[in-house]
């Protein structure tokens, strides 16, 4: 089988990679494969045609009202003096025209009222109360990065008073905008950033260095104060969509190198830690709040890789060899909210990182890396479809034969069971564990023979004393009793002890 049919499934031309309309800049699987100023034009145009759709049948539903009402006041005005049998049917056409008037003008409040676009919430508030330890962490990160984000903006002098209020001001505006839902609150962001970068371009008489610069600055202090309402919001189906990739990473574990022609050789060490150093970064990615920190974790991430790639084959690595390694990447990081992260990405980043540039690049390849591996088959990976549902099931591993139930042996056998690092590496496991089980065996052994010795010693010691007691009896000789003076040589010359004297009283 020939390298081209093995990557049939996996190869992408760098022009799919570009905007549909060819506007020469990166598109996105989120925005139908739109860049980020196409598709804002598309969603600017949509939207206005629905508000005039929606007046339109405002308008309409009015006009139906007057007419209702018109007859409604007619048939009051007519006389009294009707039959009363007429009375009940026209009871029932005056309630039936309230009826119709009331479910019309709750129709046209419904178009017009913010909570008509916004999906029911699906969980209450309780729910989701961070614990006290992340609020203080947030309450810090946040403080933090507020004192940095003035600390810069004092360099500006002038200017940066004005970006300071500006900031503060949409930060209150969008504390108060609670029912929007996930597009309009990116609309929003996206028009202030457009609007800010513009005056700033007036200001700095076109340095489009300087004003990414402030433009960077601007999205980190913003986005870190809005992070906790903005990401991943109630009104969406984000969550959804990670427990739904997660389980299909979950489900593909068995998918190895070989099956997806990544051209890495995990058992050079330098290529193994580029390999680690990556899942860690596209891991990591999860914990940062600023889009453009997770955009740096992504393009960490692949940097590694083509380090990884670059060591593997001697040369620099091309972009057929980046997508089926980055792929790779992921089903083995399986990371953390991936979809979520993808998406607050593409709200509320600046949209001049993601039409250009590395970032733009790496971060629009995790993107079709992710749309693969939510489109996985058994034709991707040149498999029988059969053994792709057996695999997917879990009844089967490709690793392992569905007969060979046993442990594997200490020895590794020949053939493509070798290929797989991982099993490598159990095999080696396996035999630091076969020479433990032998020393264990002969410490066990040391140990049974010193205390047979041990023993041995103490009846040896015993039998000697006894031996010695025996020859060498002890005999202990009581001392005879003496008079305290009876070595004193003098006692002679010392006088008459005193006699005790009884005195009548």
């Amino acid at each position: 089988m020939s390298q081209r049919k093995e990557r049939r499934g996996i190869h992408v031309d760098q022009s799919e990679l570009h905007c549909n309309k060819g506007c020469g800049y990166y598109g996105n699987a989120a925005w139908q494969g739109l860049c980020s100023k196409c598709w804002r034009e598309d969603y600017q145009r949509a939207r206005q045609k629905q508000i005039q759709e929606d007046w339109a049948l405002a308008e309409k539903l009015q006009r139906e009202e007057e007419v209702a009402y018109a007859s409604i006041q007619g048939a009051q005005s007519q006389p009294l003096s009707q039959p009363q049998a007429s009375l009940a049917p026209f009871s029932k056409f005056e309630e039936k025209k309230t009826n119709e008037k009331t479910r019309k003008v709750t129709t046209v409040k419904k178009f017009f009222s913010p909570s008509s676009r916004t999906a029911p919430k699906k969980e209450n508030q309780e729910g989701k109360t961070p614990s006290p330890s992340i609020s203080r962490q947030s309450s810090i990160e946040t403080d933090r990065v507020s004192r940095d984000f003035l600390d810069f903006l004092k360099t500006l002098h002038k200017p940066g008073r004005e970006v300071h209020k500006q900031s503060r001001a949409f930060i209150e505006i969008m504390a108060n905008k609670k029912d929007l839902s996930a597009d309009e609150l990116s609309e929003c962001v996206q028009d202030f950033y457009q609007n800010l970068s513009d005056r700033l371009m007036t200001h700095f008489k076109g340095s489009s260095e300087r004003v990414e610069r402030v433009m960077d600055e601007v999205e980190k202090y913003i986005m870190t104060r809005l992070y906790k309402s903005v990401f991943c919001p109630e009104t969406t189906d984000d969550e959804e969509k990670d427990l739904a990739t997660q389980n299909r990473i979950r489900a593909l574990h068995w998918v190895d190198i070989q099956m997806l022609c990544v051209p890495v050789d995990e058992e050079i060490p330098e290529v193994s830690d580029n390999v680690v150093k990556a899942i860690t970064d596209v891991i990591e990615m999860d914990s940062k709040r600023v889009p453009r920190d997770k955009l740096a974790c992504i393009t960490r991430c692949s940097k590694h890789i083509f380090s990884a790639i670059k060591i593997t084959k001697s040369e620099p690595a091309s972009a057929d060899d980046f997508l089926p390694t980055l792929i790779y990447i992921v089903l083995k990081a399986n990371p953390p909210r991936l979809q979520s992260n993808i998406q607050y990405i593409t709200r509320f980043c600046n949209p001049s990182r993601l039409m250009t540039g590395e970032d733009g690049y790496y971060f629009t390849n995790l993107c079709c890396a992710v749309a693969f591996i939510e489109k996985l088959d058994a034709q991707s990976l040149n498999l029988d479809p059969e053994d792709f549902e057996r695999y997917m099931s879990g009844q089967a591993s490709p690793c392992r034969p569905e007969a060979d139930s046993g442990w594997p042996q200490v020895d590794p056998p020949t053939g493509s069971a070798t290929s797989s690092p991982a099993l490598s590496q159990v095999y080696q496991n396996l035999d630091l564990l076969s020479g433990l089980g032998s020393r264990q065996d002969r410490v066990l052994e040391g140990v049974q023979s010193l205390q047979r010795d041990l023993i041995t010693w103490q009846e040896t010691v015993e039998r000697e004393v006894q031996e010695i007691l025996e020859k060498y009896p002890l005999e202990i000789r009581l001392p005879t009793p003496s008079a305290i003076d009876s070595d004193n040589v003098e006692n002679d010359r010392l006088p008459p002890p005193l006699t005790p004297q009884v005195f009548a009283g």
